[in-house]
């Protein structure tokens, strides 16, 4: 007798409630989803005092790495809206595109390149800025901050010097 195949889980981008995206990846990593969500830390200023405050770096969005039978589970939170979905179907993140992210986010990389290479409009291979497997396109750059638009992801992300 054959056993059917195993099916395999996919990351997917789910959108969350605004300002919902780290407890939304805590409480499904409590139902044993595997959720990531990637935070930046930035300095926020008052007007009497400056705090390191932890924000994540794609707002109003989580990755989830899920079965496509058991997508359904992520709504048993109240925080989570709807899929991220690409021509018609769910939009599908590889994992070599999360743990660039994660790479990403842990090595400093970014500081030591020199942003005043980078040109609007520019293809850019992100192995060049210490990651890997990752396509984006330069939208802005100055001397402070560079977006870069992530092909797959269809998103923005903002790197910002300290």
């Amino acid at each position: 007798m054959i056993s059917p195949p195993k099916a395999q889980s996919h990351w997917f981008v789910l959108y969350t409630k605004p300002r919902s995206e780290k407890k939304l990846a805590e409480q499904l990593l409590g139902d044993g989803i595997q959720a990531y969500c990637p935070t930046r830390v930035e300095i926020k200023q008052w007007s009497d005092r400056k705090k390191k405050v932890e924000t994540p770096l794609l707002p109003s969005m989580i990755l989830v790495n899920i079965k496509d039978e058991e997508r359904d589970r992520v709504f048993n939170r109240k925080h989570a809206v709807r899929y991220l979905y690409w021509l018609g179907r769910p939009a599908r993140v590889t994992t070599e595109e999360v743990e660039s992210l994660r790479s990403m986010i842990e090595d400093s990389q970014f500081e030591s390149q020199g942003l005043e290479k980078l040109k609007p409009g520019e293809k850019l291979d992100m192995t060049s800025l210490g990651f890997e497997h990752i396509q984006g396109t330069v939208q802005f750059v100055n001397d402070q901050e560079c977006w870069i638009v992530l092909e797959n992801l269809g998103y923005v992300v903002k790197f910002k010097r300290n």
